[in-house]
C-alpha cells in the first residue's frame, strides 16, 4: 500500500481541473488564478470548484506537504464573473500540528469568498476508530431498501446532453446510486440521494478535488419536490478524513482505475425559514471515509 500521507498537493497540472483551478503566486501571500466557464451552474460557477481554487492557494501559501487541509469553511459573499480573481492568504496561527490560515478571494476589488482553513500534520499513535454506519459491512452506506451499492462499473453512465446539462456536468462521471428522480415529485420520497462520482480527466483524489466533489452532486432536495428551484450556497464546511488508500495508477481501461472513483451521499433532513442545510459524506472505492460536508443553502 503506497502512503500518500505527505504527499504534495499540486498547485497546476495537466488535467483540466488542475489547470481550471491553478493558482499563480504573487508574493507575500497574494495569489491570481481564473474563473472558467467550463465549471458553470445556472448562473455562475459550481461553489464546490471556486473552493478549490481557494483551498489550492491555501495550501500552496503554506507550502509544507507533511501539513495536509484538515478543515475548511467557505462563506460566499457573490458569485465571480468570468476571469481573473485575486486571492490573499494570511496564516492566523501556526503551531507544532495545525497551521490555521484565511483566504480572501476577490474580483474587481469586491470580496466574493471569505475562507478559514486548518491544515495539519499527521499524527500517528494516537486514539483511532471508525463507528460509521455500514450496514452491508462494506464501509459504504446501504440503499434505503438496505440493499448494498453496486460498483460503479454495474451502473449505466447517464449520457450528457450539450443543450440541456450545465457545463459542469460533463466534466464528471455520475453513476445514481439512489434516490428519486429529480424533480419528479414521486410519493414518499426524500432528499436523500447518492452514487459514484469522479472527474472525467481524472488527477489523484486530494483534498482539493475532494472539496470539489463536496459540492459537485446533484442537491438531495430536487429529488423531494416536484418543481425546479435553485439553492445557492451560503457556506460549505468540509472535514477530510483522509485520501484514498492507493493513489490512482496507470487507467486500467475507457473507465479509468478505481481509486479514481468517490462514492457520495448528500440528504437535506430540515429546510425551515428559507434555508435548507444540507449533510455529505464523501468515501473511496474501497468503502473508507474520505470527507465530511455540511453546507447551508438559499431556497429560491
Amino acid at each position: 500500500m503506497t502512503d500518500t500521507s505527505t504527499s504534495p498537493i499540486r498547485t497546476d497540472g495537466g488535467t483540466e481541473f488542475e489547470s481550471d483551478t491553478a493558482v499563480e503566486a504573487l508574493g507575500d501571500g497574494r495569489f491570481r488564478a481564473r474563473i472558467s466557464t467550463a465549471w458553470w451552474i445556472v448562473m455562475g460557477p459550481n461553489g464546490g470548484y471556486v473552493a478549490a481554487i481557494v483551498l489550492r492557494a491555501a495550501v500552496a501559501a503554506v507550502a509544507d506537504p507533511a501539513r495536509r487541509p484538515l478543515s475548511a469553511t467557505f462563506h460566499y459573499l457573490r458569485p465571480p464573473a468570468e476571469g481573473e480573481v485575486d486571492l490573499d492568504v494570511t496564516v492566523e496561527r501556526s503551531g507544532r500540528g495545525v497551521t490555521n490560515v484565511s483566504v480572501r478571494m476577490s474580483q474587481g476589488g469586491k470580496l466574493i469568498v471569505l475562507a478559514l482553513v486548518a491544515l495539519g500534520t499527521r499524527r500517528d499513535g494516537t486514539l483511532e476508530f471508525d463507528e460509521v454506519d455500514s450496514p452491508t459491512g462494506s464501509g459504504l452506506p446501504a440503499r434505503p431498501d438496505g440493499s448494498s451499492i453496486p460498483h460503479w462499473s454495474e451502473i449505466p453512465a447517464r449520457p450528457v446532453d450539450p443543450e440541456r446539462d450545465i457545463p459542469m456536468r460533463s466534466r464528471y462521471d455520475m453513476r445514481w446510486g439512489f434516490g428519486s428522480v429529480p424533480f419528479s415529485g414521486e410519493p414518499g420520497s426524500s432528499a436523500d440521494t447518492g452514487g459514484w462520482l469522479r472527474l472525467k480527466q481524472s488527477p489523484p483524489v486530494d483534498e482539493v478535488v475532494l472539496v470539489a466533489m463536496a459540492d459537485a452532486w446533484m442537491p438531495p432536495i430536487f429529488s423531494r419536490v416536484d418543481h425546479q428551484l435553485a439553492v445557492p450556497t451560503v457556506d460549505l464546511t468540509v472535514h477530510f478524513r483522509g485520501r484514498p488508500a492507493d493513489p490512482p495508477g496507470p487507467p486500467s481501461g475507457p473507465e479509468g482505475p478505481d481509486a479514481a472513483w468517490c462514492f457520495v451521499r448528500f440528504s437535506s433532513p430540515v429546510s425551515r425559514g428559507g434555508y435548507l442545510v444540507e449533510h455529505g459524506s464523501v468515501w473511496d472505492s474501497t468503502g473508507r471515509l474520505l470527507a465530511d460536508v455540511r453546507q447551508l443553502a438559499v431556497v429560491l
